[in-house]
């Protein structure tokens, strides 16, 4: 995502590494290919990620060159996104529950050290609202999509801005980068999420 607010240096360096090292197609060893960096603004200040990318050198293999990237990205930001999921999931929290205006959220924001304009905090509303509303079982085109892949692997990642506010919980399919589902609750026990991950998957088949 692409904003016009002057983004600080990085305060922090962190490097991420895929925990996978054989390919999930083929079970070849993947190779490390090159790296990737990226800068995003989280609640603990901005932080450049380091992204160590493998592929699977396999010919034969349905990922061959394909980019294996580390998983733990997908907890600390959605794709093409400058901002961490802390803050798209504190934005949620002060526009709901909270019943926060735009400026009241900006400012808020700006206080917890956030280098954020009014412009880009309604345009991550209209982000929070989408990926709040994702539903595989209701996209058949993307259900089709990561059906194809032959087998999915899920990561499930609780975030909670601040005590007492409801956890966003987001579940991601490693393999594309997607987020299947994301829903804020103010539970987190087993009965609450085995539910959220028969909902993430609607009805997709995974090994």
């Amino acid at each position: 995502m692409a904003g016009k607010t002057p983004r600080p240096q990085a305060t922090q360096e962190r490097t991420l590494t895929p925990m996978l090292t054989q390919c999930p197609e083929c079970g070849h060893r993947m190779w490390w290919d090159y790296t990737n960096d990226r800068k995003v603004a989280t609640l603990e200040g901005v932080v450049r990620l380091w992204l160590q990318i493998r592929r699977c050198p396999n010919p034969d293999c349905s990922r061959y060159h394909r980019p294996y990237r580390p998983e733990e990205e997908g907890r600390i930001a959605l794709p093409h996104y400058e901002y961490g999921l802390d803050v798209l999931a504190l934005l949620g929290a002060l526009r709901y529950p909270g019943h926060g205006s735009v400026p009241e959220i900006h400012r808020t924001l700006v206080e917890r050290g956030v280098h954020i304009s009014q412009r880009n905090v309604t345009y991550l509303l209209e982000r929070y609202d989408e990926l709040v509303a994702l539903s595989v079982s209701r996209a058949p085109e993307r259900r089709e999509r990561l059906q194809a892949q032959g087998r999915l692997i899920l990561a499930i990642d609780g975030l909670q801005p601040e005590v007492g506010h409801e956890v966003l919980w987001v579940v991601r399919e490693v393999l594309s980068g997607e987020v299947l589902l994301a829903r804020s609750l103010l539970s987190s026990t087993e009965a609450d999420l085995v539910p959220l991950l028969r909902e993430a998957t609607g009805g997709l088949g995974s090994r």
